[in-house]
């Protein structure tokens, strides 16, 4: 409007021609003199539907993400830049604007209620200071299987580095190997942890910000020197960033539903994940990026001096079976320790079995139902007085041997005292550190005789794992003594003997 008016002004004040005014404003002269005639603000039609060039093609596979999409709980959405990387890879060259707007009208047809907004306070963190945690529950599809994980997060307040990593459960040994890794991971120890009231962190909630902590988890943080600090009940927003990493990590990682073997690999692929997240630009530094801010952040850390044993301590009694039930698993003890208080340590990853200070079993944990976790060598003592339990003992028959122990074990069995001569082998193998690839090389040995019997299979074992012989004493260190008066033969002498009577 402002160039119609100076072109009126010119034209009907300083006396311009249309040829000079549209040689002047680079205009064609019908324009020139439609402006002329202009005297009101002019009004453009409003547009009713957005064309979408690019977009139109991949609108219906748009529309049935969305309407699929909002079905799933709130937690399991996919956002608009989600959304726009998945039609990428469908092939859609055009922009995110294009694909927001489509998602944003989708919506707002949706729903006519009009969204709540928030108002909060801009807050500061000097690097290395403070570190904010949390957990949330995604879906994740492990060994075929799908099911809830939960992912623990961190996430550094200077520099936005994060971390994530997932487990089976939410117990305290989970939350304390999850700061293990987290450590790890940083190179270091921020000097404030910031949680919600987690049971496995804080025991009770007194007014204010007074919290009884978690005894077993105070001596986490006495071990890293850190300050535990909880949030007041129902107030988020006192973490925010680690609150809006949750979403966005469900955004950016869980969907759609990742896939892997084990929890191993998708704690490893969670790890680079977060590596390469960080090349994002710094939210609030835009001209440096996030692993820009931790290369400053890292060194201010506090150093790792030995990692923390992230274990949970509890007493169980042993089973006349040599059994200890965890979680609705049963997991084997040597045979001394039954019907006795034993000391139980669970990690994350381990079930360790403890008596007079010793650790006596280590077992991989197990988070299934109804399984039963046996070392046969535990049970190696009951068979002194029970060999006949070889044949249908659980820890026995599922013991995944050596080809060649198996053989020899089959034959043996079928001869006349075969299972008590097998348990012999058995326990003459418990005996030496590397006893089973002795036992091995034994029965292979064996096998090659052509006669298997555990007679030769014990000869072929004290062959194997007998003391080396003395080396002899080399004749050029130690000189032979030699003799120098040789004595002369004369048997005369026991003419002499003769003699002499003797009385017995």
């Amino acid at each position: 409007m402002e160039e119609v008016a100076e072109i009126r002004r010119l034209h009907f004040v300083e006396k311009a021609t249309v040829s000079e005014l549209a040689k002047q404003f680079k205009l064609s002269r019908p324009t020139i003199r439609k402006h002329l005639h202009t005297l009101d603000e002019p009004v453009y039609p409003v547009r009713k539907s957005q064309p979408h060039p690019k977009l139109g093609l991949f609108c219906n596979q748009l529309e049935q993400w969305l309407e699929t999409d909002s079905r799933l709980p709130a937690k399991r959405r996919r956002t608009a830049q989600r959304l726009f990387e998945c039609l990428q890879v469908e092939g859609y060259v055009g922009g995110y604007c294009a694909v927001r707007r489509y998602v944003k009208a989708w919506k707002q047809d949706q729903s006519a209620s009009p969204p709540v907004t928030q108002v909060f306070v801009p807050l500061y963190f000097p690097p290395g200071e403070t570190c904010q945690f949390d957990w949330s529950h995604e879906t994740a599809v492990i060994a075929g299987i799908e099911q809830v994980v939960k992912v623990a997060q961190f996430r550094l307040s200077y520099s936005r580095q994060m971390f994530v990593i997932a487990y089976p459960r939410e117990t305290q040994e989970m939350v304390l190997d999850a700061h293990n890794q987290a450590f790890a991971f940083f190179g270091g120890v921020p000097k404030r942890m910031v949680y919600d009231n987690l049971k496995t962190v804080v025991d009770a909630i007194f007014s204010g910000k007074e919290r009884q902590f978690n005894r077993r988890f105070l001596t986490l943080a006495n071990h890293y020197l850190f300050e535990p600090i909880a949030c007041t009940p129902e107030s988020g927003w006192e973490k925010g960033q680690v609150e809006k990493q949750v979403c966005d990590i469900r955004s950016w990682l869980f969907t759609p539903t990742p896939k892997f073997d084990d929890f191993v690999d998708l704690n490893t692929w969670l790890a680079q994940r977060c590596r390469e997240l960080a090349a994002r630009p710094h939210p609030e530094q835009t001209s440096r990026t996030t692993a820009e801010c931790f290369i400053e952040e890292q060194p201010l850390l506090l150093p790792i001096k030995a990692v923390f044993d992230a274990y949970v301590e509890q007493m169980r009694r042993v089973s006349s079976q040599c059994l200890i039930r965890i979680e609705r698993n049963r997991y084997s003890v040597p045979a001394q320790w039954a019907n006795k208080a034993v000391s139980v340590r669970l990690t994350a990853d381990r079930v360790r079995m403890v008596a007079d200070g010793q650790v006596i079993a280590d077992h991989p944990r197990h988070f299934g139902r109804d399984r039963l976790i046996c070392a046969p060598w535990h049970y190696l003592p009951v068979l002194e007085k029970k060999p006949g339990a070889l044949r249908h003992g659980a820890p026995f028959v599922t013991w995944d041997l050596p080809i060649a122990i198996k053989i020899v074990r089959d034959r043996v069995l079928k001869q006349d005292k075969g299972d008590r001569a097998y348990v012999e082998l058995l326990l003459m193998a418990r005996d030496f550190d590397n006893g089973l690839d002795a036992l091995e090389m034994a029965c292979d040995l064996t096998l090659q005789t052509g006669i298997v019997s555990a007679a030769i299979v014990l000869n072929e074992m004290r062959r194997l794992t007998e003391a080396a012989r003395p080396v002899a004493l080399s004749e050029t260190v130690i000189a032979t003594p030699v003799l120098t008066l040789e004595p002369t033969a004369d048997c005369s002498r026991y003419d002499s003997l003769r003699s002499v009577s003797h009385v017995h």
